[in-house]
């Protein structure tokens, strides 16, 4: 087996493993709004769940050369993010939005999404969504990096949740109907395999 020091590494090397070891990842569509009114949208695989008391989800947003990207600093700035599963009916228009867009132009048009009103923020989220969550900025930090920070991680509190009918049933959402995608390594993306259950010890 091969023992490896991440400082010896380059950062480029280090991301390789991380994104080749740690998958399949969940991915976050976020919709955010700049000061000048532009609905901006970006996917991130670095997402996850932090707490269900409050219910709060949190974002590693990487940043480039020390630059915070639209989606860190319209939530820096506004407070406010709508969070979404990504699933097999609109990967693909997501994929249009990790385009390198100037910040007042909205990726939301490019991509072809349908904005849809929030009920407790001011910022849209979309109707292609099974699930997206509304939710208002809890902390942000700014992490590693050597001279600048390495990225912004923002943890976000659900302050309103929206789930399709057709995978709601009693409490719990049907992972098959939801058919949400999760992010490997390079160009590939994985779907919801086989399921199978193991029961947890006493």
């Amino acid at each position: 087996m091969l023992s490896i020091d991440p400082t010896q590494n380059t950062e480029r090397e280090n991301y390789k493993f991380l994104i080749g070891s740690i998958i399949p990842r969940p991915i976050a569509f976020v919709t955010t709004i700049s000061k000048d009114g532009v609905l901006n949208g970006a996917p991130f695989s670095y997402f996850n769940i932090v707490s269900s008391n409050p219910p709060m989800i949190s974002l590693s947003i990487q940043r480039t050369s020390g630059r915070q990207k639209d989606t860190a600093r319209n939530i820096s700035d506004s407070k406010q993010f709508v969070v979404h599963i990504v699933d097999e009916q609109y990967v693909e228009k997501i994929n249009q939005t990790a385009a390198n867009l100037p910040p007042d132009e909205s990726e939301i048009e490019l991509a072809n999404l349908t904005p849809v009103d929030s009920v407790k923020i001011s910022v849209p989220g979309v109707h292609e969504a099974k699930i997206r969550m509304e939710c208002t900025l809890e902390h942000s930090l700014e992490l590693g990096g050597s001279e600048t920070p390495g990225c912004d991680f923002i943890i976000g509190k659900v302050v309103q949740f929206h789930i399709e009918n057709d995978i709601y049933e009693n409490g719990r959402i049907n992972p098959i109907g939801l058919a949400a995608v999760s992010r490997l390594a390079g160009n590939s993306y994985a779907k919801i395999g086989e399921i199978f259950e193991i029961e947890r010890p006493e």
